[in-house]
């Protein structure tokens, strides 16, 4: 049997870089390869892509960017190319694909920008589509979508970074009115818990928007939720497949990156500890946002559990969750029955499926 050729992508211009290649690394060794083969592309900070054949070692650690064999590469927009075109010597050697996994995160490869690209090459890839990419990537435009198709969620504003510059006692104002304290400053379009701080106080609101707006000129502010942190992976096409939630006890006083990609110290609980009625209803509101906002292929939803009453209040659609050994969401698929090798295998077969095609 022929084997299907998948370019995975990692590292891009993104303050998640690192946690790209520790994801994409992951992936690597969970690929199949009796099925499938691998190629590899490395993007820099600084936004060079390099053809890499060493080990997803050398690429968790680092190390690939300095391999004497790397070659300038690209994603060719050109349909008839249908895959790489990688510098050899003076001319561009081709290198066909089948299928492409951009293991990316956040801007850069998480927000529509890669995925606009593989489409206008008709080059099936793992993911959602360029416009849902675009409109999970930025919370504020993704909140007020799902406010408008009635998703519960915690009460929020937003404003650009711009407008505090000149206005900021008016908005430190209507954050005191409509949310009170503490609350979650968050910049709009970012990942992986990325420029996020909490605020306890309208004095400490200069600091934490300066942070975010290093990531961000749009910036999102969200009521604190007393609660549990709850997750639910989803996989699927138009009729997506919701997995069992797990439950996130963050050791830190929220889960920020260091929990979620370097110490994971953070426990994790599957399946998440609520009442059977409550796992139920985040499954269902998992599936129904991920339709709602146009998802395909995968999405992680995370949720807040009120502690007062409850209430399942929706944080945000992941497009592209991590895979790294202490990520959410391969384990909750494993804990499905699904492991990691497997998880591959459907999620290349959904991109293939989604353009039209069967594999052999």
């Amino acid at each position: 049997m022929e084997k299907t050729t998948v370019a995975v992508l990692f590292g891009g211009c993104s303050s998640e870089h690192e946690v790209s290649r520790i994801s994409a690394a992951s992936v690597i060794r969970n690929i199949p390869r009796d099925k499938y083969s691998i190629v590899s592309i490395g993007i820099t900070k600084d936004g060079r892509w390099l053809l890499f054949g060493g080990s997803p070692e050398d690429i968790e650690s680092g190390a690939w960017e300095k391999d004497p064999g790397n070659r300038p590469a690209l994603i060719s927009p050109d349909r008839s190319v249908h895959g790489i075109l990688a510098k050899s010597g003076e001319t561009w050697e081709t290198i066909p694909v089948d299928v492409v996994f951009p293991v990316l995160h956040g801007k850069n490869g998480e927000d529509g920008t890669v995925q606009g690209l593989f489409q206008l090459a008709a080059i099936p890839f793992v993911g959602c589509s360029t416009l849902s990419s675009a409109i999970c990537m930025d919370k504020a435009v993704a909140n007020s979508l799902m406010e408008t198709a009635g998703i519960a969620q915690a009460h929020y504003l937003w404003f650009f970074s711009e407008n505090y510059k000149t206005g900021a006692q008016k908005i430190k104002l209507k954050i005191g009115a409509r949310l009170g304290y503490p609350v979650f400053i968050k910049p709009a379009n970012a990942g992986s818990s990325v420029g996020i701080s909490k605020v306890n106080s309208e004095e400490e609101l200069d600091a934490a928007v300066e942070k975010a707006a290093h990531e961000d000129g749009k910036i999102l502010v969200e009521e604190a939720i007393e609660g549990q942190e709850v997750e639910c992976a989803v996989l699927g096409l138009s009729h997506p497949e919701a997995s069992i939630p797990g439950e996130i006890a963050a050791s830190a006083e929220f889960y920020d990156y260091d929990d979620k990609y370097k110490n994971g110290t953070s426990r994790l609980y599957i399946p998440a500890h609520v009442p059977e009625g409550t796992a139920q209803k985040i499954r269902e509101t998992a599936a129904r946002a991920y339709r709602l906002l146009g998802c395909s292929g995968l999405a992680r939803v995370d949720f807040f559990v009120r502690k007062s009453d409850g209430a399942v209040l929706l944080n945000e659609l992941n497009t592209m969750p991590g895979f790294t050994g202490i990520s959410m969401y391969p384990k909750l698929w494993e804990a499905c029955g699904l492991p990691y090798p497997e998880l591959m295998d459907r999620l290349i077969g959904l991109a293939l499926e989604k353009y039209g095609q069967k594999r052999a």
